[in-house]
């Protein structure tokens, strides 16, 4: 069965009419005789969108009761009955209530499995990648979210858009919430700058899900040639200084034109081997993650053709590249990589950027050594005394030697010495060789003079043959000593990332490990001083005496402000590299915690923000009632105009004394909260009855005569605050006996299990969710955002803390018949017996 194609309308904002658009297909293709369906469509109460689904069949949906609510979700058993040709399943994040999946989402694979094509919608609010950024634009945290490889995998992506101040007056006219909303909406969500930014994001993600379709299409139509319809600029890096002029005029390139995209380039030899350091690699890197670029790093024998054929990848519209170091005598020799990638670049414009080193002729540092200085040592030793030696036992034997077996021989010697000691004892060799042959072996012996024509043509032969191969030999040594140290330090660095995943302070590792790879005997991370020398310890491992002179350190820079300091023999070249590797890691680690510190800081921010906001909105709303009440009150009973009666005295009297208790009530928790959050508080503990405790905290309700006590041991004492543990109970009281339905009494109950006085307020109300219940007690919250009563949503909050100020827990349990019960533990001061019940 071929498996059903996914469209979806893709809203930038809400209210921009991407349902409406969902509805006009489905009208088209039913007109065109598509068999179609309406699964679900959300029409938020909005008149023109319920007219567009007139004439459509809709497949019933599921009921659910919810919260005293009916809710309907998409059915999709039923619409697998129906089997029609195109189903609507509209709001693709919705959260479900019920059934096997918790999104709608989730139900696609079965509609698209069974051959329907599927119709659906969803705001770019709601993609998972884009969450954090909408909360930073909007302050709103979105709790309904869609995967973006679901949408990504949709056959057909629509952006639905509209201008901001289009939409706004959308929303003015009533057109996307009712009238009671348009003002708030207007004021928060919907502000210009708001719908601006989405709108931005949802071209830009739209842009490149079209970026990606389009490289499809090339590579499945093996279209070679590139469509510049985005700027991409990439930046051929050579690793030397001049790639940072290079990069900055890509960034101010790219920058020109909106969505233009910085591509930084480096080639890599097939054999793996460069010598760019790790830390100009990481500054590198650096660089380009600032300049808004990304680095990508290619091999190839040809770095021009490899440069080419990159860009000719990513579909790039143009290549900077430097002026090139070679002099005009130099490019008789050869061609540079500036002129194969501008040979080679078709319809790709080039950029040649000219810098302080173009045409100078000076070439990256090729290190001739390698070979260590004892083989260096033992390998002039040859080329000198061995070859003497070696000339006087020939001398010895001379009389059965023929000129070309004497030849081949030095020529052995001559590779051998390379060998050994590397390319300049082989060519020293090499040439004293051709004079010993000459002044010895070739006629007329004992003079530099040669009789034969065919024995100057042996000597010249044996010079280059012998000075090529040591050449040769040399450069294969290195290379394999290269190999080997890479192989190595790849090793040893794969080892070190490897452990370091696995340990909570990476940085005490990193420095247990350098120490054993380098054998010393400590290893130190170090701030530098503004002179440049070791200063602050930041971590060490082992002992490193940075206040001792004559000490032997070795040191490589992590950054501006660190250095890796090692003690011990000092690192030889040959392993400074890996030291360096080293101290790149330990950058990336310290830069890694200063971000995690950062975001820790900013999510403290963040948190004080939003409390800060809670309280504003708070004393907005919430502290206006009671004061409104008053006001009102008093007018009333200050007016002159009408005539009120003892009892409508009292009665407004009795309305402004409950309205004072409640903003005293309010007031009181909001000093709480500020000196719980502060520290200030301080808990005077002694030891009190449970049982006068019980009294005090009845009298101080507003209806007492709701609660009902329960007190097996009319002894029983606890170790508490009397005033903090009094408006703890009170506030628990006051908030179950708001949310118990009716005239419903409520418990208060106080027992000792252990080394603990458990007091336990039970009401028969809702009740909480399990996983709600750590929600509650935090500052500013009402649970399921209720507007019933008075309070801001601190009591609980306020309740909480003041417990833990007298070393108590506050917790919140199921009560076994229905509703919930917070439970209060306090220590134990006494032993007590319990002989008797209580019942008020």
């Amino acid at each position: 069965m071929t498996r059903g194609r996914l469209r979806i309308y893709l809203g930038a904002a809400p209210g921009v009419g991407k349902t409406v658009k969902m509805l006009q297909e489905a009208h088209r293709r039913r007109q065109r005789g598509t068999d179609v369906v309406v699964g679900i469509v959300e029409t938020h109460d909005r008149s023109y969108t319920a007219e567009q689904l007139e004439g459509l069949e809709t497949v019933p949906p599921q009921e659910i009761r919810h919260g005293g609510t009916t809710l309907h979700e998409l059915d999709v058993d039923a619409v697998l009955r129906r089997r029609p040709d195109v189903v609507l399943v509209d709001e693709l994040a919705h959260r479900r209530v019920s059934g096997p999946h918790q999104r709608r989402w989730e139900d696609l694979d079965r509609l698209l499995e069974a051959g329907i094509d599927v119709l659906s919608t969803v705001n770019v609010q709601h993609l998972e990648s884009l969450n954090d950024a909408v909360f930073q634009i909007t302050g709103i945290r979105q709790q309904e979210t869609v995967p973006d490889a679901v949408v990504r995998a949709a056959d057909q992506i629509e952006l639905v858009d509209m201008a901001p101040e289009a939409l706004r007056r959308r929303l003015a006219h009533g057109h996307v919430y009712p009238a009671e909303r348009v003002d708030a909406a207007l004021a928060n969500y919907f502000r210009a700058g708001n719908l601006s930014a989405l709108r931005e994001l949802a071209l830009l993600w739209t842009a490149d899900r079209v970026d990606e379709a389009l490289a499809r299409y090339r590579d499945d139509h093996d279209i070679a040639s590139t469509w510049p319809v985005r700027e991409r600029i990439v930046v051929a890096l050579t690793g030397g200084p001049e790639q940072e002029t290079l990069l900055r005029r890509g960034a101010r390139i790219t920058a020109r034109g909106a969505g233009g995209e910085l591509y930084a380039v480096q080639v890599v030899p097939d054999t793996g081997l460069r010598d760019v350091p790790p830390e100009s690699a990481t500054a590198t890197r650096q660089l380009v993650a600032e300049l808004g670029g990304t680095m990508h790093t290619v091999t190839g024998s040809d770095v021009g053709e490899a440069i080419l054929e990159f860009a000719r990848g990513i579909n790039a519209s143009q290549i900077i590249i430097g002026a090139s170091r070679r002099t005009r005598l130099q490019r008789i020799f050869g061609r540079g990589v500036g002129d194969t990638v501008v040979d080679g670049s078709g319809d790709i414009d080039v950029l040649m950027v000219t810098h302080d080193l173009a045409h100078s002729g000076k070439r990256p540092a090729i290190s001739w050594g390698g070979v260590g200085r004892q083989r260096e040592i033992a390998g002039w030793l040859l080329a000198t005394v061995g070859l003497a030696l070696l000339t006087t036992l020939l001398n010895a034997t001379g009389h059965w030697h023929a000129l070309p077996l004497v030849v081949l021989i030095y020529l052995a010697f001559t590779v051998v010495t390379a060998i050994v000691g590397g390319i300049w004892s082989g060519l020293a060799a090499a040439v004293l060789a051709s004079l010993v042959l000459n002044w010895f072996f070739a006629p007329p012996t004992g003079a530099l003079t040669i009789n034969q024509p065919q024995n100057v043509a042996a000597l010249v032969l044996f010079l280059v043959v012998a000075a090529s191969v040591a050449s040769v030999v040399h450069l294969a040594a290195r290379r394999t000593a290269q190999s080997v140290a890479a192989e190595y330090d790849s090793r040893v660095l794969a080892e070190l990332t490897h452990s370091l995943l696995a340990v909570k302070d990476p940085l005490p590792e990193l420095l247990e490990q350098a120490r054993d790879i380098f054998s010393t005997a400590g290893a130190a991370i170090v701030r530098t001083t503004r002179t440049g020398v070791p200063g602050q310890v930041v971590v060490v491992s082992g002992d490193v005496p940075l206040t001792d002179l004559d000490a032997r350190l070795s040191r490589a820079p992590i950054d501006d402000e660190h250095q890796l300091v090692l003690q011990g023999d000092v690192v030889d070249a040959g392993r400074q590299r890996l030291m360096e590797a080293y101290a790149s890691v330990a950058a990336a680690i310290l830069h890694r915690n200063e971000l995690a510190r950062q975001a820790a800081a900013a999510a403290g921010l963040a948190k004080d923000n939003r409390s800060r906001a809670a309280l504003l909105a708070a004393v907005s709303h919430d502290l206006r009632t009671p004061l409104s009440a008053i006001k009102a009150g008093v007018s009333s009973l200050r007016s002159t105009d009408i005539q009120l009666s003892p009892a409508d005295q009292r009665e407004l009297l009795e309305t402004v004394e409950g309205a004072t208790d409640r903003l005293d009530g309010l007031i009181e928790n909001l000093l709480d909260m500020s000196r719980i959050q502060s520290g200030n508080i301080t808990a005077r503990t002694d030891d009190i009855l449970v049982a006068d405790l019980f009294a005090v905290t009845r009298h101080s309700l507003s209806t007492p005569e709701r609660v009902r006590t329960w007190l097996p041991d009319p002894s029983l004492s606890c170790l508490a605050d009397p005033g903090l543990a009094e408006r703890v109970l009170a506030n628990l009281l006051e908030n179950s006996l708001r949310y118990s339905p009716g005239r419903q009494e409520v418990v208060l109950t106080g027992e000792r299990l252990g080394e603990w006085v458990e007091l336990r307020v039970v009401d028969r109300g809702p009740g909480v969710p399990q996983s709600e219940r750590t929600g509650i007690f935090a500052p500013f919250q009402r649970y399921g955002d209720s507007p019933r009563g008075n309070g801001v949503g601190l009591g609980l909050a306020v309740s909480k803390g003041l417990t833990e100020a007298m070393d108590g827990t506050l917790d919140a349990e199921d009560t076994p018949a229905g509703g919930l019960t917070m439970c209060v533990r306090l220590p134990v001061t006494a032993d007590t017996d319990s002989t008797r019940g209580a019942t008020r």
